[in-house]
């Protein structure tokens, strides 16, 4: 039987995008966005900080040390309560503090070549909501005693105080989440706003006042989702609402007292298009408030599906990598933490893979990403359509300190699909290509014309 010949029309392959980078035109220092939430510290009869390598090998800048250990700090880590147990004892006396444990996690950090970034305060309660029964989440009972506290325990680390360290850290952040609830299900503070803006107002000023050298801030806020539901045009929830009038009641409490702020710090469970927009929200509203040159922290980030194995999947580890690449863009934005490095089973560890031990997919983001901050200096990327359209983002850098010889490009297609892409280097060609999708992590490959779905890249430039 003669066939009767096909009649379908072929749909045509997309044209590919063009991406361009211009190594001759400068964009500013690469920054420290990289950074993390913790370190893979891995439990046992005693604490086991063999993983911390790990952050060594991928150059991360800052580690976070929020929620370290486990619920309570896992009762001997950096929580205030952990460091200084009887709040009636003399805050003067070394002999009423117990750094053992916290000694061991920042000299890890430390040898591996991480700035600890110490936030003042306690481990979230989440379980507080569902037994009622919340332990250290309660404004401390003397605001300027708190304050003497946080001193000798900088004092500790910063210049030797009590068989302590001399150690170079930057960064004392003022608690954290204060404003998460409106009413008793607060996981992280159980007192008033006003109390939390006197609290800071105490202990910023005291703690600047005795380190003026040292970056002293917070106050760690949740994400600002509003702006999200406003952009959309859509209304923001009650808790969100809260959330919003928190902000704004703190930067009119700065405009009031003129508390020191040197960094403001803020949170973001958002999508990568959403980082300039929540960042420069931020520096709109401390401009107004008289803080306008303060340094911007997304010190608490992560984003994309997180269920099953989510470590091993591609789609997890592009969203990750495009999210890097976005805080990198956001002229606003300094420093960026992903929540968290934890080895660990749970939805907020996406770096490793606590079944083997060893880095998941998404670690590479990190390390790709630390090639383009060794070499320090950013420079002009472009993509068709913009950054962050389709999924495609692309930021470089070249080397600083050696006329812009080295180079290297950090590209990735956070998209479900292949994307076509014609590359202008402006005469440079690839040297050698990395890349994380899902079939590979890190390998070595030949430089690709066509991006697969859910990949990044390192590209170095001869």
């Amino acid at each position: 039987m003669k066939k009767t010949p096909s009649t379908a029309i072929a749909t045509p392959a997309p044209a590919p995008r063009g991406v361009s980078i211009d190594f001759a035109k400068s964009d500013g220092p690469v920054k420290p966005v990289h950074s993390t939430g913790q370190g893979p510290l891995l439990r046992g009869q005693a604490p086991d900080f063999s993983m911390f390598r790990y952050l060594k090998e991928a150059g991360v800048p800052y580690a976070r040390l929020h929620d370290v250990g486990g619920m309570f700090g896992g009762g001997l880590f950096v929580d205030i309560p952990n460091i200084f147990r009887d709040f009636d004892a003399d805050e003067n006396s070394p002999a009423s503090y117990d750094f053992t444990f916290t000694d061991l996690y920042l000299k890890a950090l430390v040898e591996n070549g991480v700035e600890p970034y110490f936030r003042l305060g306690v481990t979230i309660e989440n379980y507080a909501r569902s037994i009622g029964k919340p332990y250290r989440i309660f404004p401390p009972k003397d605001f300027k005693k708190w304050a003497r506290i946080c001193e000798h325990v900088i004092r500790h680390y910063t210049e030797g105080w009590a068989d302590g360290y001399k150690w170079k850290i930057t960064y004392w952040e003022i608690w954290n989440e204060a404003d998460d609830r409106p009413d008793d299900r607060n996981p992280m503070w159980l007192g008033t706003w006003k109390q939390f803006c006197e609290l800071y107002d105490v202990a910023a000023s005291h703690l600047k006042n005795k380190f003026p050298h040292l970056k002293i801030g917070g106050y760690g806020r949740c994400a600002a989702h509003h702006v999200t539901y406003e952009m959309r045009g859509e209304p923001v929830p009650p808790e969100e609402a809260y959330r919003e009038r928190c902000f704004e009641e703190f930067c009119a409490f700065l405009k009031d007292k003129r508390p020191p702020l040197d960094f403001f710090s803020f949170h973001g469970y958002i999508t990568p298009d959403l980082v300039k927009p929540h960042t420069d929200y931020h520096r709109r509203m401390l401009r107004e408030a008289g803080y306008g040159d303060v340094e911007l922290h997304i010190n608490e980030w992560l984003c994309g599906d997180r269920s099953g194995y989510f470590w091993r999947r591609a789609s997890l580890s592009s969203v990750i990598a495009a999210f890097i690449a976005s805080c990198q863009l956001a002229k606003n934005l300094l420093i960026a933490n992903i929540y968290d490095a934890r080895c660990a089973v749970g939805a907020y560890a996406p770096l490793f893979d606590p079944i083997l031990n060893k880095p998941g997919k998404a670690f590479y983001a990190l390390k790709y990403f630390n090639a383009l901050y060794r070499l320090g200096r950013a420079v002009k990327c472009e993509v068709e359509g913009g950054q962050g359209a389709g999924g495609l983002w692309t930021v470089a850098a070249k080397d600083a300190k050696r006329g812009g010889k080295a180079a290297a490009a950090f590209i990735v297609n956070d998209s479900p699909v292949a994307q076509p892409v014609a590359f202008d280097f402006g005469g440079r060609k690839p040297k050698s290509c990395r890349i994380v999708d899902a079939k590979r992590t890190d390998a070595e490959i030949s430089f690709p014309s066509t991006l697969l779905p859910n990949s990044f890249m390192l590209v170095e430039f001869a």
